[in-house]
């Protein structure tokens, strides 16, 4: 959600931060703003909206020194304004920026007030600000504030800190929020994600749960949560960084859309040996822990959510392992049964999903072992789980997410492969799907070809504020995503619902002016599908129907056929997504919005 940046040189390092923000607009924010320490003072240039605001503003007053530290805000106490922008400060001896969410600032407040500190903004972070100015103004030094101020906090966040009288001094703190440190040569880095750093370094340290850091320019020390000094890996980042460019792409969401030949043949490609999945892409102890499974359990939040769902029919009905699927922000905070042999599966782009991680902290000791299928390296779900499956995905820098979405499909099948070897899925099965996913970066390309006869159809979308997604089968949890998609980017409310639920409800909202968007399986249910769309056809509405060439269904008035390539029926939820990725980017387009960074979105959630 919120962006941090944070840097200590030898050169000028607003040029620095002000980079980082900008690739860090991915995450969804409302204002950004910049602290630099000039060698005496620390200088402030906060601005609402955009990053670029900020850098037109930084072109009329300059912010040079040699150790700062920048934010994106993203609104949750306050609403967006300058005045709520980060960084922070309590006079002008100490500035802060910070993500997450302190839970109990209301009650710090009262009493900072009582001992005479004035507020300026309605944020939380402005208590950070002043608690280190009135640990330092008490005889703690630099450090042991922060310390203290960080023992005083409930909630979650991510902090950094700078000090005028600590020249090129960096602190920086982890509670429940990512933060990373990217490792120079006579500099150091901090930041909410390393893409923001990777024009500078490709060299990272990732902070554990209560990790205190103290950077200068040559040394990095660390104490976690017990107060022991430590000493955190250092990875080196392995995508290039022309992955985090548009190319010839006027969006980042279409980038993603159009690579995702290549990130789901690079899902799975390593991991078959012989045409079967090799277990041991799942980590060195998967086999002895695979053997124990007996059920499942799912845990993730929205496109990752509907991945799971996707998997649920895979495990029961192709392996025959009973598979449970909720969301992680209902699962986290009620009672839960679990029975002996669960393995959960926990699923997340980022790897730092608040509620997601929590349910996963929640349920450690009761559960056989934990499973994260993740797009990120060296995030907390991938530390803290005994196993992990990496998308290969590559960062994803639109919001709504695509190829994220297709390669935890193919992880969740692979996943699904290994466990049910030791139910129901023989070797020739498994072999039978495995050839079928070999099928898969061709049929995507095949039907990304439908591009231009989608961007026509979108022209029905335009004009319309509702619209109705319907699947039955596989295919009802990517209508879910299809209709996800269509009101995250273009703000057209769009609902799913299984096509047999049709006349329980959603049929009273059937006319001219409901487009309805049909996904058609290939098995023993089309039939019954037919019926739902002449129900729909009967009522008035315009149908846009997705269904191979074999499957009959034809146009007609008010009924728009567009064939999808023949597939096998295993790889109907992964390339039936395809289209209407492209249906909701193509609506949202004519719609003028926002595609990338669309409206009260953040790519992270990182805060409940």
């Amino acid at each position: 959600m919120c962006g941090i940046v944070g840097a200590t040189a030898e050169r000028s390092v607003s040029g620095i931060l002000l980079e980082g923000l900008r690739r860090l607009e991915y995450r969804g924010y409302d204002s950004a703003g910049m602290a630099v320490w000039d060698g005496e003072l620390i200088h402030r240039l906060r601005r609402e909206g955009k990053v670029q605001a900020l850098a037109d503003a930084l072109d009329g007053q300059p912010l040079t020194g040699s150790a700062g530290i920048a934010h994106t805000r993203w609104a949750t106490h306050g609403k967006p304004s300058e005045h709520n922008a980060h960084p922070h400060m309590s006079g002008t001896s100490v500035a802060v920026v910070h993500n997450g969410i302190i839970e109990n600032f209301e009650e710090l407040k009262s009493e900072l007030m009582i001992s005479g500190y004035n507020f300026s903004s309605q944020t939380d972070t402005e208590v950070i600000a002043h608690l280190l100015d009135q640990a330092i103004k008490s005889g703690a030094d630099h450090l042991s504030a922060v310390k203290d101020t960080v023992a005083s906090l409930d909630g979650a966040f991510a902090l950094g800190v700078i000090h005028e009288d600590k020249p090129g001094e960096l602190i920086a703190a982890r509670q429940g929020s990512p933060l990373v440190i990217g490792v120079g040569i006579g500099e150091n880095f901090i930041a909410s994600d390393q893409l923001a750093l990777l024009p500078v370094t490709d060299r990272f340290m990732f902070l554990e749960e209560g990790d205190i850091a103290h950077l200068t320019r040559d040394e990095i020390t660390v104490w976690d949560i017990n107060g022991e000094i430590v000493e955190r890996e250092v990875t080196q980042y392995k995508h290039a960084t022309s992955a985090t460019e548009k190319g010839k792409f006027k969006h980042f969401m279409m980038k993603e859309i159009y690579e995702q030949p290549t990130v789901t043949l690079a899902a799975f490609q390593d991991r078959i040996q012989d045409a079967l999945v090799n277990e041991r892409a799942f980590g060195e102890q998967a086999a002895p822990i695979f053997d124990q499974v007996k059920q499942i359990q799912i845990i993730a939040c929205g496109t990752s959510y509907h991945a799971g769902l996707i998997a649920k029919y895979w495990m029961e009905g192709l392996a025959g392992i009973p598979c449970h699927v909720e969301v992680a922000s209902e699962y986290r905070y009620r009672p839960v049964v679990i029975q002996e042999g669960t393995l959960f599966i926990s699923i997340s782009q980022s790897g730092e999903t608040a509620d997601t991680l929590a349910a996963l902290r929640d349920v450690k000791d009761q559960i056989l072992a934990s499973l994260t299928i993740c797009n990120v390296p060296g995030s907390s779900l991938v530390r803290e789980s005994d196993l992990c499956l990496m998308t290969n995905a590559g960062p994803e820098i639109g919001v709504a997410s695509t190829k994220a979405f297709t390669t935890q499909l193919v992880c969740l099948l692979l996943t699904t492969l290994v466990i049910g070897r030791r139910f129901k899925i023989t070797e020739a099965l498994e072999r039978q799907i495995v050839e079928s996913m070999m099928l898969l970066p061709a049929l995507i390309e095949e039907s990304l070809q439908m591009d231009s006869d989608i961007e026509l159809m979108s022209q029905a979308f335009a004009e319309k504020q509702h619209s109705l997604f319907l699947g039955r089968g596989t295919l009802y949890p990517i209508a879910m995503e299809g209709a996800l998609k269509l009101k995250e980017i273009s703000y057209i409310h769009a609902e799913a619902y299984p096509a047999g639920e049709l006349k329980h409800g959603p049929l009273a909202l059937v006319d001219k002016d409901m487009p309805v968007v049909t996904v058609a399986p290939r098995n023993d249910m089309l039939d019954k599908l037919k019926a739902n769309l002449q129900e729909v056809s009967a009522r008035g509405g315009e149908l846009f129907v997705f269904a191979g060439c074999t499957q009959k269904v034809q146009s007609g008035e008010g009924v728009h056929v567009l064939g999808m390539p023949d597939m096998p029926e295993i790889l109907e939820p992964i390339v039936y997504t395809i289209p209407l990725q492209l249906l909701s980017y193509h609506v949202a387009v004519l719609k003028g919005t926002d595609v990338d960074q669309p409206r009260n979105l953040a790519k992270s959630v990182t805060v409940e």
